[in-house]
C-alpha cells in the first residue's frame, strides 16, 4: 500500500510548486489565486510570510470565509472614503500662508505635507501620500490639487497660497 505524505505539495505543469495565495502579492496574483512558483520562492518567502498556503480542501474553505470578511471590510472602507471625498468636495478652498517676497515667490515651497496638515486641521484625515502634486508650489496663487484617497477614489481641491501676514514695525 503506498504511503501518503502529509501536506504533499502539488507540482504544476512547469515543474514548480502550486500554492494558494492568502494575500495579494504584487506581480504574482490576487488573494485566492492558485499560482505556480519556483520551489525556493514558495518555501523561503511565500509560506513563511503567510502570503500563501498549500491548496487543501480545508484551506480553500478557510480562504473563502476570510475573503468574505476582507470584502466586507473593503466595502466599508470604500464607503468611508466616498463620504470623505464628498466632505472634501464641499470645502470651497484651502488657504495656506507661506513666507514670500513682494513678487509672490515663496522662500520655501508648499508640499504635500502642508496640504495634508491643512486638511487635517479641518478634521479630514488626508495623508501626505494621498496628495498628488505635479511638483512643488513655489509661487503664491490658486492651484487645483488632486487627492487620490485610494480604491480609485479621487477628488480635486482648490488651494490658495497667500503670503504670510507680517506685522509692520
Amino acid at each position: 500500500m503506498p504511503t501518503r505524505r502529509r501536506n504533499q505539495i502539488l507540482k504544476g505543469k512547469h515543474g514548480g510548486m502550486q500554492l494558494l495565495l492568502t494575500e495579494d502579492v504584487t506581480h504574482l496574483g490576487k488573494q485566492g489565486d492558485l499560482v505556480e512558483v519556483k520551489g525556493g520562492y514558495g518555501r523561503n518567502y511565500l509560506l513563511p510570510h503567510g502570503l500563501a498556503t498549500i491548496p487543501t480542501q480545508h484551506n480553500l474553505k478557510l480562504l473563502e470565509s476570510h475573503k468574505k470578511r476582507v470584502n466586507q471590510a473593503r466595502e466599508a472602507k470604500v464607503a468611508d472614503l466616498k463620504a470623505m471625498a464628498e466632505q472634501i468636495a464641499r470645502v470651497p478652498q484651502l488657504t495656506i500662508e507661506a513666507n514670500a517676497n513682494e513678487e509672490g515667490h515663496l522662500y520655501g515651497s508648499v508640499s504635500e505635507g502642508d496640504i495634508s496638515k491643512t486638511l487635517k486641521g479641518k478634521n479630514l484625515k488626508v495623508e501626505a501620500d494621498m496628495v498628488k502634486l505635479e511638483g512643488m508650489i513655489k509661487l503664491c496663487g490658486l492651484y487645483e490639487v488632486e487627492l487620490n484617497l485610494g480604491y480609485d477614489i479621487t477628488v480635486k481641491v482648490k488651494v490658495m497660497v497667500v503670503p504670510l501676514k507680517q506685522e509692520k514695525k
